[in-house]
């Protein structure tokens, strides 16, 4: 079974008396392991499908299967427990809380679990490590480059081990040397770590890094 698994979806939004038809009748699967881009003119839906996959927002009609759980059948509370265990974030503006330190912006999805302090704060260590920023773990956002906010986001991301990872324009906001580290280092997750990733581009360059490259233009997807 794919771990995406999102069959016939359809996704409208509604302005005053006015229909906007998003995504029409989408077929899309991604298996355990791969790396997929989404590519596309803006406006494409291109994002609107990657919040679907991520369980933030909900398609009009169709099934959406993630991690083996048909998300529709979840209530906004489990839906926030299924996200924190199944889902790793990567946004293009890293959405780093700028009071707290790296490690600190590392250890927040730790804090709906279990764990203790000191498991929390070495499995932050250990995700900073990974993304090779541990020596900067006590600087906060404000003091670190485009880059290594980025790497801090993605640390943020893979800290909760989840299966899948959802990436929207991880290079948008960054220089050309800073997008290659960050595009090498989530080709790393993928291929070392065997993380499943969705990533949504607009960049060709970040797109080749892929196994696979899906095309959305005007709700409908190709090849």
């Amino acid at each position: 079974m794919p771990v995406v698994d999102v069959q016939n979806v359809i996704k409208k939004y509604y302005r005053d008396s006015q229909e906007i038809l998003v995504l029409n009748g989408i077929d899309f699967q991604v298996e355990e392991g791969d790396f997929v881009a989404l590519i596309g003119p803006s406006g494409s839906g291109k994002t609107t499908l990657l919040n679907l996959i991520a369980g933030i927002d909900q398609p009009t009609a169709g099934s959406v299967r993630v991690a083996g759980t048909e998300l529709a059948r979840l209530n906004e509370s489990q839906l926030a427990r299924w996200r924190s265990e199944n889902v790793g974030f990567i946004f293009q503006f890293y959405n780093l809380i700028p009071v707290l330190t790296a490690l600190e912006n590392v250890e927040l999805p730790l804090l709906l679990t279990p764990l203790s302090r000191k498991e929390r704060r070495e499995r932050a260590l250990t995700a900073l490590n990974v993304v090779s920023l541990s020596d900067r773990a006590s600087h906060y956002p404000r003091q670190l480059s485009g880059g290594q906010e980025q790497r801090v986001a993605i640390a943020r991301a893979i800290v909760t081990d989840p299966p899948v990872l959802v990436a929207d324009e991880p290079t948008g906001d960054l220089d050309a040397k800073s997008a290659e580290e960050i595009l090498a280092l989530i080709e790393t997750l993928n291929q070392e770590f065997k993380k499943t990733i969705v990533m949504v581009t607009h960049d060709p360059r970040a797109a080749q890094r892929a196994k696979h490259r899906k095309h959305l233009d005007k709700g409908v997807l190709t090849a």
